[in-house]
């Protein structure tokens, strides 16, 4: 399975000719109609607040039964103190996201940067207290965690406990001039470290932080649909979130991706297409 999605399914700037969205669609249509063109979501705004199981229940009712989404752990679990004294919030968040039912996909662990390798057994313990039925996939965000020999041990203490590591692409926003990364880098907080592509189980979390240029991604997302095709092919589900500092791209480079893979691989096709819109003009003066 090939799940792809955006970090949010409502943004204002989706809406109008040529976009997600039809012209003055209302923003309580609009996780009906992104569960109809795209198939996943990463729940970002659950990092911030829980929302009532009334909510899940309705967001569970308004998208397709193909549909997965990704929540991410609450910031009271992952960025405040040490993983195994949440143990009962956790266990707490965990029953709130099942309300989700069959369409709750991957649960999203981000770990701050502060989290390093030194506070590895703190994760061993997180990890032998979370539910294997539950799938997991932990993003790290500490330098050390690229250096061979502790991003060899995180490995196999996710690999032991079937657990993804999360890929993330930052090299769009780190091309161009200056200025260019400047700005980019600005919109997209994300930490410049190297991609690595792990697999530590039967599927994969990667994050792609796409340029607004379609000329820039164009080459790393051809990279990206062999490597997608290849972990299809071996029986692997793929969960792939495209983002964009100027948001109103992304659901456009969900879209080229996707059609990248289904080239290389039998995908089913999507029930949208996006359509060429005029450069917005703030995009012609920044780049």
């Amino acid at each position: 399975m090939f799940y792809i999605g955006c970090p949010m399914w409502g943004y204002k700037d989706w809406v109008g000719h040529g976009r997600l969205f039809p012209a003055r669609t209302p923003t309580s249509d609009f996780l009906r109609l992104y569960s109809q063109k795209l198939t996943t979501v990463e729940g970002n705004t659950i990092f911030y607040a829980l929302p009532s199981p009334e909510t899940i229940t309705r967001w569970a009712q308004e998208a397709p039964a193909h549909f997965r989404f990704c929540p991410k752990v609450s910031r009271t679990i992952s960025h405040e103190g040490e993983l195994q004294f949440k143990q009962a919030e956790t266990l707490a968040f965990i029953q709130r996201m099942q309300g989700f039912g069959e369409r709750l996909g991957p649960i999203f662990l981000q770990l701050p940067p502060a989290f390093g390798p030194s506070q590895l057994e703190n994760l061993h313990r997180f990890l032998a207290f979370w539910p294997a039925e539950v799938r997991l996939a932990v993003e790290v965000r500490h330098a050390e965690f690229y250096q061979p020999e502790a991003s060899r041990a995180l490995n196999e203490l996710l690999e032991h406990y079937h657990v993804a590591r999360v890929m993330m692409d930052t090299r769009p926003i780190r091309v161009g001039s200056a200025e260019e990364q400047q700005v980019l880098q600005a919109r997209e907080r994300k930490p410049d470290l190297p991609l690595q592509r792990v697999i530590t189980t039967d599927f994969t979390f990667i994050r792609y932080i796409g340029h607004p240029r379609m000329d820039v991604n164009e080459p790393l997302l051809d990279e990206w649909a062999q490597h997608c095709a290849h972990w299809l092919k071996e029986g692997r589900t793929l969960y792939v979130f495209c983002h964009c500092p100027y948001e109103e791209h992304s659901p456009a480079i969900c879209y080229a991706l996707y059609q990248r893979v289904k080239a290389l691989f039998p995908l089913p096709t999507l029930s949208w297409r996006l359509e060429p819109e005029e450069p917005q003009p703030e995009q012609l003066q920044l780049f």
